[in-house]
């Protein structure tokens, strides 16, 4: 067996192994509505198009994109977080239970706007249906304190059962620092890996074990440019190692696939799985931080859990809206492919 034939058994292994494990998942709940429209006409009121509406549909977002991630790639996950009493709340409790993953750990509270970012996607028959807007609707304030208080509880309860605790922080106030703080007060996280993925203040966050930023966020943290520049690159993401205490970090770089970086190892640059020509990257980072974190909980090394995250992303882009990729794909892109690294 040659070397790429070892790699690819040893990857299907730890896919194969994703459902003995259990992540928790404490992030913002965030519904993704798509709105598709048939171009009718232009309309006499102002220069824009008027569409003849056809279609509605409402999808996990955010931190519920990545519990839907995690259950479709077989993974037993336990969602903690936040949804108002409203229609895209209910909408996406109902599609957890379809898919049976518990939902004792998403407090549903009547004070409280489930995030919504509707997406207006407007064609016209048999062509591809292109997004025009998008309108957020977001919590006027953070969770309260009760609240807050309630989701450390249920976050710290299920993380005593997990193999991994993943930390989905979009900045709605239902993952913060001082939540994940809270949550290993007492011991509670004790062996328990933490996988970050947090929009705009990932260096705040302390007792990480896995972060994936990808590179407009990296070079938003550390305030530089990195370009095509290897060697900024690479000084960059051993910056957030070292300053983090990482022991795994992996940088998305869309079209230019990821790179991981370890404490022991060299960085490894992986290429794009699949086409560049991609489809469409709604949801694409909850994708990569789900596989990624149900590798590392099944016991790969930083370069595995990055190869599996990277087949992923390459899958999941293709596809168009807030999609997921399941445990399938995953096998099938494996024997499409074997896993490829570029030489610096």
């Amino acid at each position: 067996m040659n070397k790429h034939s070892k790699q690819t058994e040893r990857l299907r292994r730890i896919v194969e192994s994703f459902p003995k494990i259990t992540v928790t998942v404490a992030g913002d709940m965030v519904a993704d509505e798509f709105i598709f429209g048939e171009i009718s006409r232009v309309s006499r009121e102002a220069p824009v198009l008027i569409l003849r509406h056809r279609e509605r549909t409402v999808v996990p977002g955010g931190g519920a994109n990545a519990v839907n991630n995690l259950a479709d790639l077989g993974v037993n996950v336990l969602p903690v977080g936040l949804v108002g009493d409203d229609e895209p709340g209910r909408l996406l409790l109902r599609g957890f239970r379809h898919k049976r993953i518990p939902v004792s750990g998403v407090l549903k509270d009547k004070t409280y706007s489930t995030i919504t970012k509707t997406r207006i996607l407007a064609g016209m028959t048999h062509t591809w249906r292109q997004q025009v807007v998008r309108v957020d609707r977001e919590p006027e304030s953070e969770p309260n304190h009760r609240l807050q208080r309630e989701l450390v509880l249920a976050a710290r309860e299920y993380a005593r059962a997990s193999d991994a605790l993943l930390i989905s922080d979009y900045g709605y106030g239902a993952a913060t620092p001082a939540i994940l703080n809270a949550i290993r007060e007492k011991g509670a996280l004790k062996g328990v890996p933490v996988v970050l993925d947090s929009r705009h203040r990932m260096l705040q966050y302390s007792g990480v074990a896995a972060a994936t930023p990808n590179e407009p966020e990296v070079e938003e943290a550390l305030g530089l440019q990195i370009g095509q520049n290897w060697s900024r690159l690479r000084a960059a993401g051993k910056e957030i190692v070292s300053r983090m205490k990482l022991q795994s970090l992996v940088i998305t770089r869309g079209r230019d696939g990821m790179v991981a970086f370890s404490r022991r190892h060299n960085p490894v640059d992986i290429p794009i799985f699949g086409s560049d020509e991609v489809t469409d990257v709604t949801g694409a980072g909850d994708t990569v931080i789900a596989t990624l974190t149900a590798a590392l909980a099944a016991g790969a090394t930083t370069e595995e859990a990055a190869h599996l995250a990277n087949y992923a992303g390459g899958i999941v882009v293709m596809k168009r809206g807030t999609a997921t990729v399941s445990a399938q794909e995953l096998m099938i892109a494996l024997e499409q492919a074997p896993p490829t690294t570029r030489f610096h």
